[in-house]
This record gives structure tokens, sequence and C-alpha cells, in this order.
């Protein structure tokens, strides 16, 4: 993707400054407002094959679902990984303080319902900020995730599609390399500081809104069915990065964390916590990327998803994904990648048809800047889920559409 293009995601993603993210620029008295966005949409025929049962946490693998019974095709026309958004930021520097906001929807592409337009806009960012280059800055609101922020930030099928989820149309988003190489850093309220920049080195550290998980960690009793995920302090997220540039040579290396302490039943509390590291390297047209990350408790695909066995016992996991690039003289990049999430089995614990075990995904994708904001794209994805007992459902997809970012 060009510079600018980049640039965009970037600001995006994880709501730089409003010169890395600049959109449509209106001066307002002391204000400067960026109102800036993308739209993107995506034709997908998938074929899918497996056992025609739900593996638990296999959202990516296989379309053989209970909305899908008996098919092993479909299709759609659906937003891709990164939503379609309207954002508008504001900044300001008064008193020797750059202060700004962000506020943004995220509308869909697709609603099968017969009305077309039950999904109402997403509301994913919504913050203040408030610092200076010499001490850093403080952010105050919902935003994304701070721990593997920078894993789906780098990922290339951010300006595609990637995994499908259960269906390919009907979502806000596709599922990009989410639970095959990263877990979903979500979007979370939270206070977070960032240091100013050292040559290079900077940080964030931030406490989020607990009750990030979804209600189902796995810990189920006969009849009682599925239990409630509560939390009984802030999260703790944290990601330390070093960019680095010289000549035609640049990258950049991060390491971070996550922390929760969860409180699904009366009688059971444990800590959740994760790491990772990563990088990202590119030397003229090429370009690498490689992330890896391991938890305890923290279950795959999206944070506590799966993380328990039914007995209560925690989960180990792991993951990560590699990938290239390559930007030919036509400026079209071409992309490579394959990624995979492991989860294990807990002490004890009895294999089950249900639980996943592994998912895998194949990415190779075209990505052309037919001007300088519009990026046509086409990918091929094939995505492999496994569970504990050895069933697999697998399914291939072809992806055609565009994206544009103003």
């Amino acid at each position: 993707m060009n510079k600018n293009i980049k640039l965009a995601v970037a600001g995006a993603v994880l709501a730089l400054s409003a010169t890395a993210n600049a959109g449509i620029i209106i001066p307002a008295g002391e204000w400067t407002l960026d109102v800036n966005g993308n739209v993107n949409a995506f034709g997908t025929y998938v074929k899918g094959k497996g056992v025609n049962t739900t593996t638990t946490g296999t959202n990516v693998g296989g379309i053989a679902t209970p909305a899908q019974a008996h098919e092993d095709q479909t299709q759609g026309i659906n937003t891709g990984l990164l939503p379609t958004w309207l954002g508008f930021t504001g900044t300001t520097r008064q008193n020797d303080v750059d202060v700004s906001f962000t506020i943004s929807m995220q509308p869909n592409v697709s609603d099968n319902s017969a009305a077309g337009d039950n999904n109402t806009p997403l509301f994913r960012q919504s913050f203040l900020t408030f610092g200076d280059k010499s001490w850093g800055s403080i952010k105050l609101g919902k935003d994304i995730g701070i721990f593997a922020s920078n894993a789906i930030l780098n990922d290339m099928t951010l300006l595609g599609v990637g995994g499908q989820g259960i269906s390919t149309s009907g979502h806000s988003t596709t599922l990009g390399g989410i639970g095959t190489g990263y877990i979903y850093a979500a979007w979370k309220g939270q206070v977070a500081y960032t240091t100013p920049n050292f040559n290079g080195f900077q940080a964030t550290v931030g406490l989020t809104n607990p009750n990030q998980g979804v209600a189902d960690v796995g810990v189920l009793t006969a009849g009682t069915g599925v239990s409630t995920l509560n939390q009984d302090r802030f999260g703790l997220e944290g990601q330390a990065n070093y960019s680095f540039a010289q000549d035609n040579f640049s990258g950049k290396i991060w390491v971070g964390g996550a922390s929760y302490k969860v409180k699904p039943l009366t009688t059971l509390e444990y800590t959740a916590s994760v790491g990772d590291v990563g990088m990202n390297l590119n030397a003229g047209g090429a370009g690498l990327t490689a992330y890896y990350y391991k938890g305890d408790g923290v279950g795959t695909t999206t944070m506590h998803s799966n993380a328990l066995s039914v007995g209560g016992s925690k989960r180990d996991s792991d993951g990560g994904y590699l990938q290239a690039t390559y930007v030919l003289p036509t400026k079209t990049k071409v992309g490579l990648a394959y990624g995979i999430s492991k989860l294990d089995l807990a002490s004890g614990e009895t294999a089950l048809s249900t639980t996943v075990k592994e998912n895998e995904r194949i990415t190779a994708g075209l990505y052309h800047p037919l001007t300088k904001h519009l990026n046509l794209v086409a990918e091929y994805n094939k995505i492999e889920s496994i569970s504990q007992t050895n069933t697999k459902n697998t399914s291939d997809s072809v992806s055609l559409g565009g994206i544009l970012f103003f």
C-alpha cells in the first residue's frame, strides 16, 4: 500500500494524530477539524467442507453452521476486516498542551434481514487526548485495545477480507487474521498513557474496562448453561515499540502484554495473562512481518473465549503469523501470509469434537492503488479448523473489491 494509504489506515485503526490521518481539513477558530474515513466492500465466494457441525471457537473455519445447514458454498457482499467508518477529529493547542477528540461511527455494508437495515452503525471510537511531546500524552475514552493492536495493524488483510467468520454477509466485518494468528484487540474503554518518543522508542500502558470477554468461557455444569464472566479489577494492557529508518530501510519491533483478573463463578477466580512480540521490516519494495503470542487463560480468537475447561482449569494458547509482501513496478503489492492459532487442553481435560484445537490460514493477496486514495483488492484465503479430536472443517474463498480512504 502506498504511504498515504498506510498512514490513513494507521490513523483510523489506532487513532494517531490528525497529521498522520489527514482527511478533509476544516479550520474552525481555535480548532482544526479533520473529517476522515473509508468506504470498502467486497464480493466473496466461499467453498467449504467438513463435518457439518459447529466446533466451538472455530468461527474462522468451514461454513457448515446451523444457519447454513447442508450448504457447502455461499457468497455475499460485505465490509472487509477494516470497518467502513466516518470519523471526526478535532485538535488544538492551549496552555502549552495539545488537546484532541475523536468520535467515529462504523456502518455496515450488508444486512440479510428482510428490511435490509437492521444492523445499526457501530460506535467504536469516542475519546479525548491531551499532552505534549516533552512528557507524553493521556487518552480517556473508547478506542482499540492496546494489546495485539500492532498485530492487526500490520496484517495485510486490513485492506481486504482474510477469514470470513461464520458467513460471508450480514456481519459488521470479516475476521482478517483474528483467530488465525492473533487475538482480537477489540474496542475498549480505557485510560492510557503514552511516553514521549525517545529516538524511536515509545511505550503505552493503560487500564481497560472490565468485562471485555465473552459470556462463554467454557465453565459449564450440568443443567446450568453458560457461565457469566465478571472481572474484579481493571484490565492492564501495555505495549512498547521501537521504530527505525535509514535510507531505503525501515522497521518496527514491539512487545506487549495484558492481564485480567476473571471471576466466571462465585467459586472460581483466576488471572488471565498474555504476551506478544512482533516485527515489521521494509527494504525497497519488500516487506516482512513476523508475530507471536502466548497466553494463559485468555482463550483464542477473542479474549477469554474458550479459556477454561468444563471443570474450570485454564487452557494455554499461542499462535502467530508470518507475512511477506513485495511492491511490483506497477505499484501493485503482492502478499503471502501464513497464520495459526492453537488452543491446548487443560490438565486432565477430555478431548471433545466441539472444542477447537487449532485454526490455520493461508492468504494470497493483490493490493493495487488505482489512485492515491483508492485500492483495488483481490484475495484468496484458505482456512482449516481442527477440533481436539482431529475432526476438520476447511474453506476456500475468493474476494474481489475495493477500499477508498478520504
